[in-house]
This record gives structure tokens, sequence and C-alpha cells, in this order.
């Protein structure tokens, strides 16, 4: 699975902002797949993640109720919405995927097989 994330940009606090993640492959559908960010000379951090088929979905505390993580397997494609920005929200963020159908909390990096490049995200106050 080859990942392209887009859709980063400068905004300021309290706007929104989607972001986007084309998959390739045909197995996109089977993954389990999550948004990471991560901020300037920090380690790279959990968002988001949600299964195969959508129906389920975990996110961090710090971006509960304000982002949401959906997926199209028609179009291999993950989207994240971010409302409410803020400041702290200003970082890199990377999509990744695991091939695997069977849903858990996966927070950790190391969990996941591929990555996409990242987008660049800057909230200003």
């Amino acid at each position: 699975v080859q990942l392209q994330a887009s859709g980063g940009g400068l905004v300021q606090a309290g706007d929104s902002l989607r972001l986007s993640c084309a998959a390739s492959g045909r197995t996109f559908s089977s993954c389990q797949v999550a948004w990471f960010r991560q901020h300037s000379g920090k380690e790279r951090e959990f968002v988001a993640t949600i299964s195969w088929s959508g129906a389920a979905s975990y996110y961090a505390d710090s971006v509960k109720g304000r982002f949401t993580i959906s997926r199209d397997n028609a179009a291999n494609t993950l989207y994240l919405q971010m409302n409410s920005l803020k400041p702290e929200d200003t970082a890199v963020y990377y999509c990744a995927a695991r091939l695997d159908r069977s849903f858990f909390r996966r927070e950790s990096p190391d969990l996941y097989n591929y990555w996409g490049q990242g987008t660049l995200v800057t909230v200003s106050s």
C-alpha cells in the first residue's frame, strides 16, 4: 500500500481543515488506517484510527470531539476532518496503514507498516 497525504495548510485558530490520504493498491480496504502527527522536535503521536470497514474508530483525548476520521474504500481514500483547530494542533500529519482486518486501539507507530509522506498543518493564534 502506498499512501499520499494532502490538504495541509495555514489556518487560524478556530478554523477547519480536511486532510486526505490517497492510497494505491487493492489492499487498502483490508487495512486498519490511522493519522499521526509530529510536532517539531517531538515524537510522532497518535491522532485517530479507523477499522477497515469504517465501523469502528478511536481518538486521542487531545482531538476527541474536534476531529473526525473517515474513509471511502471505493475511492481508496482516508480523511481527517479537523474542526476548532488550536495552535497546539500545528504539526506534520501522517497517514498510516496496517494490513489487518482486526481492529484494536493501536496507538503505537510501530504497529503500522505503511506510511504517507506527511502534510504540514499550521494553526496561527
